[in-house]
C-alpha cells in the first residue's frame, strides 16, 4: 500500500489516487468488519448482486456483503484495467476468496468485477457502482 496515498484513520483507509483504490478496497474488505467495509462506499452506492439485481445504499450493500464476509477468508485482487478522469474511475478487477473451512471444506470463489469509483469533495475515492460478477454471463430472459 505504500506510495498510493491512503488516508489513515482508526476505522478505515481511503485512497487519494485512482491507483490506490484497489489497495483501499483490500484494506476495507480484509478487515472483515462491516462498518469498515461500508466506509469504502458512497452513501448512495449501487452493488449488483449475484442474481444481477441492483441494490442501492449502505444497508442493502451490507446485506449483500454478509455472504462474502461469512467465509472469513481474505480477498486477493489483480487489477486488469483502471481508467480515470478527474473524479471518476472505471475498474476491471480479477478477485478471489479462497481458504479451507473448519470442516475441511475448500472455498474458492472468483470473479471479474466491473466497478466505478468517484472522487469525493474531500479528495477521497469511494466505490459508487460495484458489479463483482460484472463479466459473468447472465440469462438474457
Amino acid at each position: 500500500m505504500e506510495g498510493h496515498n491512503l488516508a489513515a484513520s482508526p476505522t478505515y483507509k481511503l485512497s487519494t489516487t485512482p491507483e490506490g483504490i484497489v489497495d483501499s478496497l483490500l484494506v476495507h474488505f480484509n478487515s472483515r468488519d462491516m462498518e469498515t467495509m461500508l466506509g469504502f462506499y458512497e452513501d448512495d452506492a449501487v452493488v449488483i448482486n449475484t442474481s444481477g439485481e441492483p441494490k442501492r445504499g449502505k444497508i442493502a450493500i451490507a446485506h449483500e456483503l454478509q455472504q462474502s464476509f461469512g467465509f472469513g477468508f481474505p480477498m486477493e485482487i489483480v487489477a486488469r484495467n483502471i481508467y480515470s478522469t478527474d473524479n471518476l474511475a472505471s475498474l476491471v478487477l480479477h478477485w478471489r476468496i479462497t481458504g479451507t473451512g473448519n470442516n475441511g471444506e475448500k472455498v474458492n470463489i472468483t470473479g471479474t468485477s466491473s466497478d466505478y469509483a468517484k472522487k469525493g469533495r474531500d479528495g477521497y475515492w469511494r466505490c459508487w457502482f460495484g458489479n463483482p460478477f460484472g463479466v459473468q454471463v447472465r440469462s438474457l430472459f
